[in-house]
């Protein structure tokens, strides 16, 4: 789950990183009120969570209130990437001497919380790896310590910091270290961390990413949610208790397991097809959540086969095939549809879809090649 910049910029503010002064705003108006309390050039920048905001014209400097206003009501019109804006955050405009990257990721190389940092700071992170990635400087924390202090000082002499400044950035870096744990993120950045013409250093921008498996413990966070990122499938999806993603592929797959989709994805393009989502249903799922992935899979008009690889263990084969069937009485599809099934009551299971008339397969190979022969007709 994304957070937008000011909701980061927010948690960051608790863990005593400077950020600029500002407040978010709903319509023009409110623009307008912001900019004059803050008595200065600002900057009203578009909350949707998308990057490329500056080169879509989804931030504007505004010299004035009055001008904030009309460039908030210009800005509050607009639909970036597809993400309509329906909030500005009006900030105080930042005397920018130089632009620096710092970054809390999960880095699954080293099973650790990865703390990043750049000097080259206020473009993308991952144009920055794959043109030049000598000058992303990393390092690892150990999780029973945590940051500590003389590593934030090795990053900021390593990416450049001016040695006045070097007790600031470990503040940041330590209070941003903090966040990402404290709010179970899986992405915490500051892009770009300002050093200002008078010498400080300010959060110009922030993003947090946070893991959704941990959401339970941050019900405030949850309200957060911005539910014009999330497709109708995706909501669907996640009210149901469903991991899915939608790809752009013509084959449907709905699987039990997170390893065991990817697997099925693999084999299907393997064998020449191309996956239509990515779809588990859990190890435990009922015939009703079976029912609701087969809708959302079939509400995708590109798919033109449907596969389902079903490994029984928790989940008993014989209740996933019902809930197939189930599903299927309530939507009208000619789409084809073809089962493997293993395990736990597969015999059973295999039985019930034969009786539906579905194709069915003993074999994940099997299954993938007739998946990929009925969605070439």
């Amino acid at each position: 789950m994304k957070l937008h910049e000011y909701q980061s910029k927010a948690i960051f503010a608790k863990y005593g990183i400077p950020i600029p002064k500002g407040t978010v705003a709903e319509n023009a108006e409110a623009a307008r009120q912001v900019a004059a309390q803050i008595g200065k050039k600002v900057v009203i920048k578009s909350q949707v969570l998308v990057g490329g905001r500056g080169k879509a014209g989804g931030i504007k400097v505004a010299a004035t209130p009055n001008d904030a206003e009309k460039l908030a009501d210009q800005i509050l019109e607009m639909t970036i990437k597809g993400l309509p804006v329906r909030k500005v955050l009006v900030d105080e405009a930042i005397n920018i001497a130089r632009e620096i990257y710092l970054g809390v990721v999960v880095d699954r190389s080293t099973r650790r919380a990865t703390m990043m940092g750049s000097a080259t700071g206020g473009v993308e992170i991952e144009e920055v790896a794959r043109v030049t990635p000598e000058k992303i400087i990393r390092v690892a924390i150990d999780p029973a310590f945590g940051l500590q202090e003389y590593q934030a000082r090795d990053l900021a002499f390593a990416i450049g910091i001016d040695k006045s400044n070097v007790r600031e950035f470990t503040t940041i870096a330590t209070g941003l270290y903090r966040a990402f744990v404290d709010v179970d993120a899986s992405l915490a950045e500051i892009n770009p961390l300002v050093v200002t013409g008078e010498g400080k250093l300010i959060a110009a921008d922030g993003k947090i990413v946070l893991d959704d498996n941990a959401l339970y413990r941050h019900l405030d966070l949850e309200q957060l949610r911005d539910v014009d990122e999330e497709s109708s499938e995706e909501q669907q999806a996640r009210k149901a208790g469903l991991s899915y993603v939608k790809l752009d592929g013509n084959i449907g797959c709905m699987v039990n397991g997170a390893g065991l989709a990817m697997a099925t994805m693999d084999v299907i393009k393997f064998y020449g097809g191309e996956p239509a989502n990515f779809l588990d249903i859990g190890g435990g799922a009922k015939a009703e959540k079976v029912k609701v992935a087969l809708e959302i899979i079939l509400s995708d008009p590109n798919v033109k086969a449907v596969l389902f690889n079903i490994f029984g263990g928790i989940t008993r084969g014989d209740e996933v095939a019902r809930g197939i069937v189930e599903g299927l009485k309530g939507v009208k599809t000619n789409v084809p549809m073809v089962a493997r099934i293993v395990g736990t009551n597969a015999e059973e299971g295999r039985k019930i879809l034969a009786n539906a008339n579905m194709i069915t397969a003993e074999t994940l190979e099997e299954g993938a090649q007739k998946a990929v022969g009925a969605a070439r007709g």
